[in-house]
């Protein structure tokens, strides 16, 4: 555990807020051949544990209905079974990579090496249409988005535990399951990149929207200024604001080698948990640089208590150059050092 959450602000002042540390999920492989037909009734799947009921985004509410999640791999694919209760399960956007989430959906987030750079979003709602897409980084930094990249031989199907788009009778929800290819993240082609006993920072999302009917037909509802109301946004490791493009803040999905029925066990590396403490500092820079027009020169302008991870006090340097800056952390576990740039870029020197 991190010996304190910090909410940092931008003039220095440090509150503890709740802590919102990333859930974990141990992904074990199986050898059995998953049909992708949105029923999840393989053996591996019976044996597969579920993940704990999606939270509200922000972490303090308890969603209206339940979503959980499943998960299995073997040599080529990455699994997912999500389970979602609807009493209405609708949808009507048809065109693949159309904007989903203006319809109820369900969301992967994947960033594969935990940099927070170069990750993957897919959208998927109760008619199986696909949104796909690549970002360089978070919105925060402009990324660019590839929305005409795709998951070159992803598989998923839906089933409904009732009916789609009827409105005469109640639903008790809908099922999706996917298989999402290793080789379609690779980065070149001699990457070898099917995590075996490591980790990738994951995160799951689902939009739910109040709904209108217009002669049997569901629509988005509208206030009294013809204005669509907010979403909710209900997800697996809560974010702890209304927003997604945080992948610092993902969950931990370890897959380990071991057959599905068997036993394994996965900590967090503590030098994940000071990476933690680095975004939160990246977070505070930039909210000092929109009051005060500059960035801070000094940690001390940015948090006022020690920083400290299972134990261990950090010693972060911030260094201004001429266009941003860098933060750096020695690891006192590893060695390494951790380094954050102005523009949310991770790296380490060994």
């Amino acid at each position: 555990m991190v010996g304190t959450a910090w909410c940092f602000c931008a003039l220095g002042c440090a509150q503890p807020k709740q802590d919102l540390e990333p859930r974990q999920y141990i992904a074990y492989k199986t050898s059995e051949s998953i049909s992708i037909d949105g029923k999840g009734s393989e053996v591996s799947w019976d044996k597969a544990e579920w993940t704990d009921l999606f939270i509200d985004i922000e972490g303090d509410k308890k969603p209206k209905y339940d979503t959980k999640v499943k998960m299995l791999w073997d040599d080529e694919y990455y699994y997912i079974l999500a389970k979602m209760e609807e009493p209405h399960v609708w949808a009507d956007l048809k065109q693949r990579d159309t904007i989903i989430f203006y319809n109820n959906d369900f969301e992967v987030f994947i960033d594969p090496d935990s940099d927070a750079y170069n990750y993957y979003e897919l959208e998927i709602n109760a008619l199986n249409t696909v949104w796909d897409l690549f970002l360089t980084k978070p919105y925060r930094d402009n990324p660019k988005i590839l929305n005409d990249w795709d998951i070159n031989g992803l598989k998923s199907a839906v089933t409904v535990q009732g009916s789609l788009n009827n409105s005469s009778d109640i639903d008790e929800g809908w099922t999706l399951e996917i298989a999402i290819p290793f080789a379609a993240y690779k980065t070149s082609y001699f990457h070898k990149n099917v995590p075996v006993d490591s980790f990738w920072r994951v995160n799951f999302s689902r939009v739910n929207w109040q709904h209108d009917l217009n002669n049997g037909k569901y629509s988005r509802k509208k206030d009294e200024d013809d204005k669509f109301l907010p979403e909710y946004n209900w997800v697996w490791s809560p974010m702890g604001v209304i927003n997604m493009h945080e992948p610092e803040k993902w969950g931990y999905v370890y897959f380990s080698s071991k057959e599905i029925g068997g036993k394994d066990a996965f900590e967090i590396p503590q030098d994940e948990k000071i990476k933690w403490e680095m975004f939160s500092l990246y977070r505070a820079q930039k909210s000092y640089r929109n009051k005060k027009k500059v960035w801070a020169s000094s940690i001390s302008q940015l948090v006022d208590k020690d920083i400290t991870v299972d134990g261990k006090v950090l010693k972060p340097v911030l260094e201004n150059h001429s266009t941003g800056y860098n933060i750096s952390v020695k690891s006192p576990f590893s060695n390494k050092t951790l380094i954050i740039k102005e523009n949310g870029e991770f790296s380490e020197i060994k």
